[in-house]
């Protein structure tokens, strides 16, 4: 299915909608804060290393180095990883192969897990985390018969980091329990991670070397799992998934050297974002909340009428991501990629024209 084809839900929530569709066609010249894809990426010497990767695109690609790097990065045995075309496929090879009669996903999140089940057939529970909660998570409150369980961490589009203890403690015997780590590079040291982890039944978890690396066109991934789960998304794959410029990457993006420039940008993201939150927290008397603490590359905010909001910011030359197509938020939630310190400050600027002049909020001090 085309990921822009729309998904709607009972309830109005298209599934379908990404961050993409703010930037696509008329929006391809705004400042880009929709789009959780770290910017200036990929460095040069990623995009020199793809480069040379293209003279072997006349052999069928072999992903077995490419595999055993992952393996190695987390400590684990090769048999224990699998590569993927994104994340995103790999949502789609769990909603296919693994056999599930009761699957939950914990909300607000990346809809595709969900978009995914339903396209396999699945009738999808939902565990709405609340604002007043802090969109954190209580393990309470998912069903003690869910079979599968997914949940984001650090979570798009909240930005918190849930406790790995915590999520950990929802394994069940019987259980797929499913953690989107798809942003955890971007936390400075990886901190409550469970990528790696072997002593949590049912565990699974999903990685994509697209939002640090700036590699969203190119398409690479990966699932670490018990072997058996590993074997089962495999045999539901097609043959060579993963592109040839896809597994040089892979292998690249997890070398030490790649890993010690993710870990500097980490930190870099977690200036930004202070600086993002700090700038956004002058708005607060006039009814601009930040959800937090925010822990990933991008910031929620609710805003009154933040659908104007959205709109008037388009026409000061800036895309943000709405908020409404995630199950448990509305029409007054927008989602902001962190970005460096000028690309905030210009931002901040526009952002107090657009309320003031969307009549959504005044903007103290401008």
């Amino acid at each position: 299915m085309d990921t822009h084809t729309p998904m709607r839900t009972e309830d109005g929530h298209d599934l379908r909608h990404h961050g993409d569709a703010e930037v696509r066609d008329d929006g391809s010249a705004l400042v880009d804060l929709a789009v959780n894809v770290r910017a200036d990426t990929p460095p040069a010497w990623l995009r020199e290393h793809l480069a040379a990767s293209l003279g072997s695109l006349a052999a069928y690609p072999d992903g077995r180095a490419a595999r055993a790097a992952v393996a190695a990065r987390h400590g684990l045995p090769v048999e224990r990883v699998l590569l993927t075309a994104g994340a995103a496929e790999a949502f789609v090879l769990l909603a296919r192969a693994m056999r599930v009669r009761r699957p939950v996903v914990v909300h607000p999140q990346f809809t595709e897990p969900e978009a995914a089940l339903r396209d396999a057939g699945h009738t999808v529970g939902r565990v709405l985390l609340r604002e007043e909660d802090g969109f954190r998570l209580d393990p309470a409150a998912v069903p003690d018969d869910a079979d599968l369980v997914v949940i984001g961490n650090p979570t798009n589009p909240t930005s918190v980091l849930h406790p790995a203890d915590v999520i950990a403690g929802l394994a069940r015997p019987g259980r797929t329990l499913v953690v989107d780590e798809a942003f955890m590079d971007a936390v400075p040291g990886e901190r409550e991670a469970l990528a790696g982890r072997t002593d949590v039944p049912g565990l699974v978890v999903l990685r994509s070397l697209t939002k640090t690396w700036g590699l969203a066109g190119l398409r690479i991934g990966y699932v670490l799992a018990h072997p058996e789960t590993i074997a089962a998304l495999e045999r539901a794959q097609p043959l060579w998934p993963v592109s040839t410029p896809a597994l040089a990457a892979a292998e690249a993006c997890v070398a030490p050297r790649a890993l010690a420039e993710a870990s500097h940008a980490a930190h870099r993201v977690a200036a930004d974002r202070a600086r993002l939150v700090t700038g956004l927290r002058r708005f607060a008397p006039a009814g601009l909340r930040v959800a937090g603490p925010a822990e990933g590359p991008f910031v929620l905010v609710r805003v009154p009428d933040a659908t104007a909001v959205r709109h008037r910011l388009r026409a000061l030359g800036y895309a943000v991501r709405r908020g409404d197509t995630f199950p448990g938020l509305d029409g007054r939630w927008l989602r902001l990629a962190v970005r460096d310190r000028a690309t905030t400050d210009a931002f901040l600027d526009a952002l107090g024209r657009a309320v003031s002049e969307a009549g959504a909020v005044t903007a103290p001090g401008t």
